[in-house]
């Protein structure tokens, strides 16, 4: 007779250090959390384990509404089909929550990116879900072009080019459209190198990505470009 599969001890361990510091700090936050939500700021993330906003952000309980998928992508408006996690999400965030910010934050070496682009390498899993959730970098892929040789700077313009996408396709739901026009709702690019720290932003009139604040020599120095254009 097998025994019950055991909790991690890992995330024991955590939850341990989690109450006896965070949560007794904030134990006031956390009881007035108790009573609901009212984030400003929604942040479509990649669910690669690198790559946490709460993090990057230095973000407490609360303030941010997080919606993570592989390759922090948006599908188009659609009603059809029956399962929408992530336009589930966003109708939440916009029609509920009502946030005022909505930010595609991708990042560097993104597998998921990386499986679209390279099908030629061993796939990220056998199953069926994957490749066809990455199909929808096909318009970012076709607007940039085939690769020219450098795979690596591909892949980071094919990065660039589906958080661009992705803004695009938010512009489809109804919901966000309308308050977009109506300056109630804005929507931004992020990109995050996971090797430097570096945060880039997306100039919403030139479409470039630039470093979000003023950074120290070191890390200007780590970058290849302080602005990138997918």
């Amino acid at each position: 007779m097998s025994s019950s599969p055991a909790f991690p001890e890992r995330l024991t361990q955590g939850y341990r250090a989690f109450l006896d510091d965070r949560f007794a700090r904030e134990r006031q936050r956390y009881e007035q959390l108790a009573e609901g939500q009212a984030p400003q700021i929604m942040v479509i993330s990649c669910c690669d384990s690198r790559v946490s906003p709460e993090v990057i952000f230095d973000a407490s309980p609360g303030e941010l509404f997080v919606v993570r998928n592989v390759a922090n992508l948006v599908p188009p408006y659609e009603t059809g089909g029956e399962y929408h996690g992530t336009s589930a999400a966003l109708e939440f965030a916009v029609q509920a929550l009502k946030v005022r910010h909505i930010v595609v934050l991708g990042h560097a070496r993104c597998g998921g990116i990386r499986a679209f682009a390279a099908p030629s390498e061993e796939p990220l899993s056998p199953g069926d879900f994957i490749g066809r959730w990455m199909n929808l970098v096909t318009p970012a892929a076709e607007r940039i072009g085939p690769p020219d040789g450098d795979l690596t700077d591909y892949l980071t313009r094919l990065e660039l080019a589906a958080i661009e996408n992705s803004l695009k396709n938010l512009m489809t739901f109804p919901c966000v459209r309308i308050l977009t026009e109506r300056g109630r709702l804005q929507l931004h690019g992020a990109y995050f190198g996971i090797a430097n720290g570096v945060l880039m932003v997306r100039n919403p009139e030139t479409g470039a990505f630039e470093p979000a604040t003023d950074l120290m020599p070191e890390r200007v120095s780590m970058l290849r470009a302080t602005t990138v254009t997918p």
